[in-house]
Formats: structure tokens, sequence, C-alpha cells
């Protein structure tokens, strides 16, 4: 199955996509712009500023607005669409990366260093108290995370290791227990952000492998959907009937005349559903 191109190349470094009604649609972030994207139905593209260097993942707000992922913590938009940075939670030059919102209602992020040295990432939680809590460390970069429908595990992917990992669920712990789920250490390309569909199985975006890739209930590769650019970053179930996945792409690091479609947004719709709307961050 090939994906088809929705945009064309606006973004430096697309992430993070999300679908929620309370904002119409579609949100995305372009990542080292700082700043938020948003499609509507008729295809435009809104482009919306946040006051960090970095926006790293966007996830909706129970009370309207959204929770983000700033460069070196949290953020806030209100309903009135005003995005009020929290305290940084390091100094150095690490940035957040990828997340997703628990299901207490716990926002989830995890980071990586700029240069990417192994064990210089973490991962971070942020309650609806808008207090955090450190709850992993030693990861290099904090990828790709998303919960089962019944909220007991979690799918998880710190890029260098070319696997896709599950871990249990805590409300108190949070994420314990990890373990492999899914080599990918074969397949082309190093696996970034991930969802799940209805039915709790995975579909997994390959970074420098031109594919989003569709994981049964054992891991296993059973389905590839090609996208018409190589750094394939995240992926997410969205439309009025959640059958369309929604696919972002990076032109990071390349040469103007390579690659040009990188940095579009793709759609696919390969068969399946996603979970409907999921647990919005409750703070």
């Amino acid at each position: 199955m090939d994906a088809e191109r929705l945009t064309d190349s606006i973004c430096y470094h697309a992430e993070g996509p999300s679908w929620s009604d309370s904002w119409g649609g579609l949100r995305w972030v372009d990542m080292l712009a700082g700043d938020l994207l948003h499609l509507h139905e008729d295809g435009d593209v809104d482009r919306i500023e946040t006051p960090s260097p970095v926006v790293a993942c966007v996830r909706p707000r129970r009370q309207g607005g959204a929770v983000l992922a700033v460069e070196k913590g949290f953020a806030l938009e209100g309903a009135d669409g005003g995005v009020e940075l929290l305290e940084d939670l390091w100094d150095g030059p690490v940035r957040m990366n990828e997340g997703s919102v628990a299901p207490d209602g716990s926002f989830l992020c995890g980071s990586m260093a700029y240069d990417q040295h192994e064990g210089g990432a973490e991962m971070w939680r942020l309650f609806p108290d808008l207090s955090t809590r450190r709850i992993a460390t030693g990861l290099t970069i904090s990828n790709g995370l998303a919960f089962s429908p019944d909220g007991t595990l979690a799918y998880y992917v710190d890029t260098p290791t070319g696997r896709v990992d599950v871990l249990d669920w805590d409300d108190e712990r949070a994420l314990v227990n990890r373990r492999p789920f899914s080599d990918l250490s074969a397949e082309e390309g190093g696996p970034d952000g991930l969802c799940l569909d209805a039915d709790g199985h995975v579909w997994v975006a390959m970074n420098g492998g031109s594919a989003v890739l569709g994981l049964d209930a054992l891991g296993s590769v059973v389905q590839r959907i090609e996208v018409g650019a190589r750094q394939v970053t995240a992926c997410t179930f969205g439309g009025d009937d959640l059958a369309t996945l929604f696919i972002t792409t990076s032109r990071e690091n390349l040469a103007d005349d390579d690659d040009p479609a990188a940095g579009s947004l793709f759609a696919a719709t390969p068969g399946v559903k996603g979970l409907g709307p999921g647990t919005a961050f409750a703070g």
C-alpha cells in the first residue's frame, strides 16, 4: 500500500501527529521551528507559533486547548489559544522528543540529547496538578509511546535499540516491567513514532525506511505502507471514521534537492480503525 501525499514539503521536522474532535481535526508539530500545525477539512494548514524554540509533541487537554512537550519541559495551551511555558526541567543540550497521555490523565514525554549520545535521555511525567516526576533514565532517543485499548500496556521505542518494547502501566509507578515486543533491526530504517489501532495492534514509523509497518499481536510485520519520503517520523489514526492513518515526515539534515517530498504530511487507509478519542491530559 502506498500513502497519499496531502501537503507540500511544509515542515523541516514534522512530528507528533494527534487527532482530536476538540481541535476539529489533526494537529502535528514542526518540531525544530517551535510551531504547531493544524489541518482543515479543505486541506488548508494553519501554522501556530509557540514561545519555545522546540515543540516536540501535542496532545489534547480535558479543559480545552492542549498539553505540549517543549524544549526543556512542558507547556499548556489554553482554550483561547495562548501558550504558557512551565518551569524548565533541566539545563544543557537536551530536548523533549515524543510522548503520550497515560490512562490516569498524566502526560508522559521522553527526551534526547542533541548529540544523541547513549544514555543521555530521560522520561518525565506531568501530573494533572502540574507537578513533575522523572520516571526513567538511561534512554538515548526516547520516541514513540502509546497505550493499549484497555490502558494496561504501553508500547515504546528507544530508537537505537531497533525494536518496539512493551511495558505494564501502573498509576503509581508509571511504566514498569519493560520487555521486547518486536525486533525491527533487520528492517530498513529505525523505529520512530507509533500508534495503536482499535484492535490493539501497533503501527510504527520507520525513520530512514520510507514506510510505516503494521505489527500483529506477536510483533510480526504483517502490513507495510510505503511513504514517498525516507524520514518517516510518526503516525496516528484520525478522520471522521478514524480509518485514516496520518503520517509525518522530516527533511532534517537533507540537502535542498534531496528527497523532495520530505517534510510533507501523508495519509493511508490500511483497513482498520483507530482507538477513538484517547485520554486527554487532565490538568
